[in-house]
């Protein structure tokens, strides 16, 4: 059965897709801590990170700088901070958070909700830095 990643990968479920190639695709996360709290995946569905091969998840974090360096050039933050917490969706996935401060990566916190205007404005500034 296909996680959701791999649906949005597909283009079975929309998303606001930052930065794609043949092996990786990040996007804004439907369910944010903060403003542009962004989702890097493998195309390939693996879902333990540290399952993948060698190559292909020293690749995943390379891709993952890129989208950060933009991320920290688009979104005031004092860093990008990074975590893999890999529960929730049986997909590898890297979690690229602007932060000011260390809980701003607090997960047990309320997501914030941004309208669908919001999501493509900082999809679009993200997207201007790649």
């Amino acid at each position: 059965m296909s996680t959701i990643f791999t649906k949005i990968i597909n283009r079975e479920v929309p998303a606001y897709i930052i930065a794609e190639d043949e092996r990786f695709l990040a996007f804004l996360d439907a369910f944010p801590l903060v403003k542009g709290h962004t989702l890097v995946v493998p195309k390939q569905e693996l879902d333990y990170i540290f399952d993948i091969e060698d190559d292909l998840l020293a690749d995943l974090h390379i891709f993952a700088k890129q989208v950060a360096i933009a991320m920290k050039k688009a979104i005031p933050c004092t860093r990008i901070g990074m975590t893999v917490i890999g529960l929730e969706v049986p997909h590898t996935h890297i979690h690229l958070i602007p932060i000011n401060q260390v809980s701003d990566m607090n997960f047990a916190k309320s997501k914030i909700q941004l309208s669908p205007e919001e999501m493509i404005s900082v999809a679009s500034e993200i997207k201007a830095y790649l």
